[in-house]
Parts: C-alpha cells; structure tokens; sequence
C-alpha cells in the first residue's frame, strides 16, 4: 500500500514511516505527486479540516491519502484557539505571536482554571475521495503562566503535561520533553498509533479484492 501524506512537514513523514513500514506501507509526500494545490481550512472542527485536505489529496492523485489537523484548546477560553491555533496571533505559523496572544488572554486566570487539552484529527481517504476512516488523538493539560524548555514547537513550551499514569510523569511542558518521551503520550502520537493498528484491516481488505 501506498499512502499519501497530504502534507510537506517532514517529521510528520518520518512519524509515520516509523510506525507503518513495519505494515509494509510506503510514504509519500505531495512533491512525489508534483504538489497539492493549497486547501482552505475553513471547517469549524479539526476533523473537518482534515477531511477536507484527504479527499482533496486523494482525488487529485488517485492515492490512498491522509491528513491531519490539530491545536489547542483552552477551557477558560471556550475552546479557543481550536482550530485557529495556526494563526491565532494573526500570521500562519507566528509561534512567539500565538504564544503571546494565549498568555494576554489568560492573564487573570489563576492556574487551576487553566485547562486545556491539544487535539490530532486524522483522515483517510481511499483513491476515490471517499473517507475511509477518522481518528482523534487527545492529550490533557493545563497552560503555563510563562514559557518552559527548549524543544517542542507551537504552543508546546506553554502546554504542561499532567496526565498521571502514563509512561511518562508528569509535571514538564511539552517543549522539556525528549522527542520520544513526546511521542509516546502526545495528541498526534496517540492518533498515529489508533491509525497504524486500523491499517491492518484495511490492508487485508486491499489484499483480499487484489
């Protein structure tokens, strides 16, 4: 099976490499299809906006296509930045923006109100255009009051991981976490893993009409 990532982000490649080449599954980005006209994502759900960029991908290639879409959702707030996580400071992908505009807005909050949890959506669109499957991932936490670690991106030096029982504690931001460490209890990590073990019965269905 060849499997379409309908997007350029190359860790998100090799995220999925890791877990389905064992499956047999091979990678693909959009350079390998030539492109993928941009997708307006404008659904008021992170599922919807996945869905959008997967059956766009999959009609344009004629591939098996995913797509994902994710972000942070604040309690005190609403729900908000939800799907507008992206460009929630106003430019698409401004971090230092995102990240000051969050903090503003939960000035006055004291830190037991600020619950929040990021969110992963994942589509799979067969060649078709039809979806085939949908999964979330979802892990829980609460904003910080100031920036904490190095690593991560996006809202991750605000996000402190409080899940208990986990394989791993609690108590540090997302941006204090190793690479795998994030992996294993993060929103997308926990989509990922729903999708690889969905992928065995779709590949079985595939095997049986081949």
């Amino acid at each position: 099976m060849r499997l379409l990532l309908a997007s350029n982000n190359a860790k998100k490649r090799t995220e999925l490499e890791v877990l389905l080449g064992p499956l047999g599954v091979e990678v693909a980005v959009p350079a390998d299809f030539g492109g993928l006209p941009d997708v307006e994502e404008d659904a008021d759900t992170f599922a919807g906006n996945a869905a959008k960029k997967a059956v766009a991908a999959a009609r344009r290639t004629g591939a098996w296509a995913l797509a994902d879409d994710s972000g942070l959702v604040v309690d005190a707030l609403d729900g908000a930045p939800g799907v507008h996580s992206a460009r929630y400071g106003g430019e698409h992908g401004d971090d230092a923006g995102n990240n000051a505009k969050l903090l503003a807005a939960l000035a006055d909050v004291p830190h037991e109100q600020r619950t929040a949890h990021f969110a992963c959506a994942l589509c799979l669109a067969d060649p078709e255009g039809n979806v085939q499957l949908e999964l979330e991932g979802r892990v829980n936490g609460h904003v910080l009051e100031a920036p904490r670690g190095e690593s991560g991106f996006g809202y991750d030096p605000l996000f402190l991981f409080t899940e208990e029982g986990q394989a791993v504690a609690p108590g540090r931001s997302f941006a204090e976490l190793s690479l795998d460490d994030k992996s294993l209890v993060s929103h997308r990590g926990r989509a990922l893993r729903q999708l690889a073990a969905r992928l065995n019965d779709i590949l079985r269905s595939e095997t049986s009409r081949a």
